[in-house]
């Protein structure tokens, strides 16, 4: 038996880290979307598009039909605290699933293929509780996560959509399952009806062993920078791990779980917020490497501030740069090559200080790269200025300072 721990409460089911980020980007960055999404025209034109599907798709589940479905149903309702009508209702498609059909103040719940059958008691809850924690999610702070939603999906739909939009989408589908699957625990009130639920679903079993299944996502997940390759869903074992870390109250559970559905940052998938980060690396890139005074040339200056107008250097040396995501070492190694060519009166100083840059980052394989086939720089003298850079930047620094005092 995996016993719930009771100190994991109702009010511990917040949105996650990247759900609050990305409704505030989406608020500041985007507000005439926004203000479509959350208008009550939209909403409307959304509830009447749920209600015809539900009419025409599926079969209502009334109480006095399925007394023992709608026992559970109750149970989880109180247990999140809902006070939304609820309705259930049974699709025809033969693959067990649930699926939640939003509307303010209605919460309708499809079940699919024979959930009914195969699962029992608690893990009824949890099922209905993951589709009512969707519920909770968008009702929640004036449905802004609702709102965020719709504007993601509406993207996804558009061809014409930057691929950020995409990927952000695709991430916050990602964590709002797991949102969901927090609530399906507190709704049973126990983390192995949960985990049995979540196999069962996969795999139409009719029993599952919730600690051994456990103990399986452990060791899968004990694989390095394990990634998530679920387009709409994480794999049921990230998030079964990702449960017990969170009823555990794990300090990492949220990191581990960000780290599972984002990964490092990599220029190949970025999303709306990671575009974020890359920016603000690629603004401490060009920090680090022009922190020099001697390296603030009117050419270099005037080079960074095409990337921020904004760009001022650092008035104080700057810590020691770490090491960067594998993603972003083209990239990064690119943002230098360009500062290099950019003020050839420097000769090989700027060279020998995006060496060391690089070098600290990670990304100096890269940059030599780079300097090699776009500079067409010769081998030869890329082996000096590297074998010479130490020296060459504290001949800089002396002519620089003798210069200023002069």
């Amino acid at each position: 038996m995996v016993d719930f721990p009771p100190a994991v409460r109702l009010e511990d089911l917040t949105p996650l880290p990247y759900q609050q980020a990305l409704a505030a980007h989406l608020q500041a960055n985007e507000p005439e979307v926004w203000r479509w999404a959350a208008s009550a025209e939209a909403r409307e034109e959304h509830a009447a598009a749920v209600r015809a599907d539900l009419l025409r798709n599926s079969y209502r589940l009334d109480a006095d039909a399925h007394p023992e479905l709608h026992a559970h149903c109750n149970a989880a309702v109180q247990r999140l605290g809902i006070t939304a009508r609820v309705a259930l209702y049974q699709a025809g498609d033969g693959t067990m699933n649930a699926t939640l059909y939003f509307l303010p103040g209605e919460a309708h719940i499809v079940l699919s293929g024979p959930l009914m059958e195969r699962l029992q008691g608690a893990e009824l809850q949890a099922v209905l509780g993951h589709e009512l924690a969707h519920y909770l999610l968008w009702e929640r702070e004036g449905g802004k996560y609702h709102v965020v939603d719709r504007i993601l999906q509406a993207a996804a739909a558009d061809s014409r959509a930057d691929a950020s939009h995409l990927h952000a989408a695709r991430r916050y589908g990602l964590y709002t399952e797991a949102f969901a699957d927090r609530g399906a625990c507190i709704a049973c009130e126990a983390l192995e009806p949960a985990v049995t639920a979540l196999v069962k679903v996969q795999t139409g079993l009719n029993q599952v062993n919730a600690a051994s299944y456990l103990r399986q996502a452990d060791e899968i997940c004990a694989a390095p920078e394990l990634q998530t390759r679920g387009t709409s869903h994480p794999e049921v074992f990230v998030r079964a791990r990702a449960l017990r870390l969170w009823t555990e109250r794990q300090p990492e559970a949220d990191e581990w779980l960000a780290g599972a559905l984002e990964g490092p940052l990599d220029i190949a998938t970025l999303d709306l917020l990671g575009q974020q980060r890359a920016d603000a690396l690629t603004r401490e890139t060009i920090a680090q490497l022009l922190q020099r005074p001697f390296l603030q040339s009117d050419s270099l200056l005037a080079h960074a501030r095409r990337f921020f107008p904004n760009f001022a250097p650092p008035s104080a040396p700057l810590p020691p740069p770490a090491p960067v995501p594998a993603g972003v070492h083209d990239y990064l190694a690119s943002v230098l090559v360009d500062f290099v060519a950019a003020d050839p009166d420097l000769d090989d100083i700027t060279l020998a200080a995006a060496l060391g840059l690089a070098e600290a980052m990670g990304c100096a394989a890269q940059l030599e790269e780079r300097v090699v086939k776009d500079m067409r720089f010769p081998k030869r003298s890329l082996t000096r200025v590297k074998r010479d850079a130490v020296t060459l930047l504290e001949k800089a620094a002396a002519q620089h300072l003798q210069s200023a005092s002069a």
